[in-house]
């Protein structure tokens, strides 16, 4: 069968889904659905619409992006607009199918919002709602729309289209095409896709690799996972596109084994590939030929980095070597290789599709076309988001996130996971761009994004991400290896009320030493965090060294609890719900906390019914309080 005629069949099924008569209902099926219970929510789905005798078809698709509000459900009913409803449970499922499906009421108090032609009175059109209305899917256009595991969704959307449109090029257009589009590497460091096509083109050998890049291990982050467990057709599109531009003939998707729903997806679509010639020898009777292998990974960070990827691959520890010779001359068992992330091949495919300057049209001089970002932290509307590169980080975070959870002050972003930096309240309104968070001391990254509050301690922050990249360095490098040890000693030290004078500037001096020294980006970027928090936040250093005091009271060892004896009630919630028996105080009693027994756990700050508000938390120097219990408003 040709490509025309699986595209027309393909299309004629879809056709065929969107005009039935049947209602259809999309269920988000992706990791963070599940998590958020979409199997139960699947269960009673199919419970009400069988006590209602309704037949509908339920089609389980990938993550649109509103991880906040699953599990999540879009409800399609012929001739009207389909309706979102997130945050579901099976008594919210009910009563959707009754008054809904069974019924002419959309339940405007329940739904989201509502995409397709017409209106429904007292619902939004969910793409004119804060959280989307900035974004451009590019990379995520299918996602949440269709079946990740059915192959014809993906082609009747204009899948392989783009691959069909290569099959008619030289490869050397290919790769001018990618360079127009301005297309940069999305797994952190940015370098122009289409050059680093032109190197593994343009060198010599008849055996080259094509590598996928889908080892994500930056903590918060999910844009990978997500994309492959929603649209994994987008992803080996644009393998394809690349094998056949620089003469691969086989190519790998390096993927963590931490990543199972994603895993199965990928070979699925690579079964269905098959099935429909797009993979394997001579491709739709092009002659060109191309398999693709799937290599799990055992989840060491490190591994995201090539040439440790590569290494991998071939069965050796995954550890980096120097370059040159980098990948493009001499990759995997030493044959030219490019290596590209999951975001990167999946903007490829739309690119091929659609057009260069098309793509081009988004995004600033130097930073073309959109990134997505998985938004984590103390914000509102956590998930996955696609936005035009150039976007200001306070229209991500208050826009799109709908602001600081709790109506709490903003403190810092962290871009670029453990390899990127804090920025604080200044750089809200810079541009989130390859070239302004480089200037700022961050990166861009694979695109983690962590908000965080005036609850958060940034020293504490700076020691979480070393003792992070310190742990996953392969310990290679001296520098590497024994620096960013020293780095987090004087971290613990500093959080532990043990810093002292001179720490900061040695941080510094490591840090640059480390950054200097190191062979991989896994040891050039690990000071990032502890430097820029130094850079924006060195007032919070100061305090827990000089006056042993934690601004934002998180680090455990330099807070206190105590009960303030004019608004304790004696209760005794807290006496009873303290595990270390700290707490003293009968009936009536004013109670006390003794300190040299207090595990500061903050149970009974959380215990104290908020009338009473008894429980306070201090840092630095020791709060006056009663020694012994004394009767409810009597005097200490």
């Amino acid at each position: 069968m040709s490509f025309e005629e699986i595209k027309k069949e393909a299309a004629s099924q879809w056709q065929a889904m969107q005009n039935s008569p049947r209602p259809r209902i999309l269920i988000g099926t992706a990791t963070c659905g599940m998590a958020a219970g979409a199997e139960t929510i699947l269960e009673a789905l199919n419970t009400e619409l069988a006590k209602n005798n309704i037949k509908a078809d339920i089609v389980q698709v990938g993550c649109i992006g509103l991880c906040y509000a699953e599990p999540l459900i879009e409800v399609i009913k012929p001739g009207k607009p389909s309706v979102f409803y997130g945050n579901l449970t099976p008594e919210i499922v009910a009563e959707v199918v009754r008054d809904w499906l069974a019924g002419d009421n959309p339940r405007p108090d329940l739904a989201m919002g509502t995409r397709g032609e017409g209106t429904l009175e007292g619902i939004p059109k969910l793409f004119e709602l804060p959280v989307l209305k900035p974004q451009v899917r590019i990379v995520l256009r299918n996602c949440g729309n269709i079946d990740p595991a059915n192959i014809g969704h993906y082609i009747a959307n204009g899948g392989y289209e783009g691959f069909i449109k290569a099959l008619k090029m030289k490869p050397q257009e290919i790769i001018d095409e990618m360079k127009k589009s301005g297309l940069r590497g999305r797994g952190g460091a940015g370098f122009p896709t289409g050059m680093k096509w032109q190197f593994c083109h343009d060198a010599p050998g008849t055996i080259k690799y094509i590598v996928c890049n889908a080892d994500e291990g930056d903590p918060g982050a999910f844009m990978d996972r997500a994309v492959m467990e929603g649209d994994p057709h987008a992803v080996l599109e644009g393998m394809l596109i690349g094998a056949y531009a620089i003469g691969a003939s086989e190519g790998y998707v390096y993927i963590r084994a931490e990543y199972p729903l994603a895993i199965k997806r990928l070979i699925v679509a690579l079964k269905q590939m098959e099935e429909c010639g797009l993979l394997g020898d001579n491709i739709l009777g092009s002659g060109f030929n191309f398999h693709i292998k799937i290599k799990e990974g055992a989840g060491a960070f490190v591994c995201g980095e090539e040439t440790a990827l590569m290494a991998s691959i071939e069965g050796n520890r995954g550890m980096p070597r120097s370059r040159p010779p980098f990948p493009a001359q001499s990759g995997l068992w030493g044959k030219p290789t490019n290596i590209n992330n999951v975001e990167t091949w999946a903007n490829v495919s739309a690119i091929l599709q659609k057009s260069a300057s098309w793509f081009a049209s988004y995004g600033t001089e130097k930073s073309k076309g959109t990134k997505t970002f998985s938004l984590v932290g103390k914000v509102v509307r956590t998930g996955l988001i696609e936005v035009p590169m150039g976007i200001s980080l306070r229209e991500i975070i208050y826009g799109i996130g709908g602001g600081i959870l709790g109506g709490k002050k903003y403190k810092a972003t962290q871009t670029g996971g453990p390899s990127g930096g804090c920025l604080p309240t200044s750089f809200l309104d810079s541009p989130v761009d390859y070239e302004s968070l480089a200037a700022a001391g961050s990166i861009v990254g694979s695109g983690g994004m962590v908000v965080m509050d005036e609850t958060t301690c940034m020293v504490d922050v700076a020691r979480y991400f070393l003792n992070f990249t310190q742990s996953e360095s392969c310990g290679k490098c001296v520098m590497c290896r024994l620096g960013t040890k020293q780095m987090l000693d004087i971290l613990q030290d500093i959080v532990n009320g043990k810093g002292r004078a001179g720490d900061i500037e040695l941080l510094q001096e490591i840090g640059d030493a480390v950054k200097n020294g190191s062979l991989c980006a896994l040891g050039g970027t690990a000071p990032n965090p502890v430097l820029t928090t130094i850079r924006y936040f060195r007032d919070e250093y100061e305090a827990h060294i000089n006056e042993k005091r934690c601004p934002a009271l998180a680090c455990q060892a330099l807070v206190s609890y105590y009960i303030i004896p004019e608004k304790c009630q004696g209760c005794g919630i807290c006496a009873r719900a303290c595990t270390s028996e700290a707490i003293k105080g009968g009936k009536r009693m004013v109670h006390v906390i003794d300190q040299s027994k207090c595990a500061k756990c903050g149970t009974c700050l959380d215990v104290c019914p908020a009338k009473f508000s008894a429980v306070a938390i201090s840092s630095g120097a020791p709060v006056k309080a009663p020694a012994e219990p004394v009767p409810v408003g009597g005097k200490a």
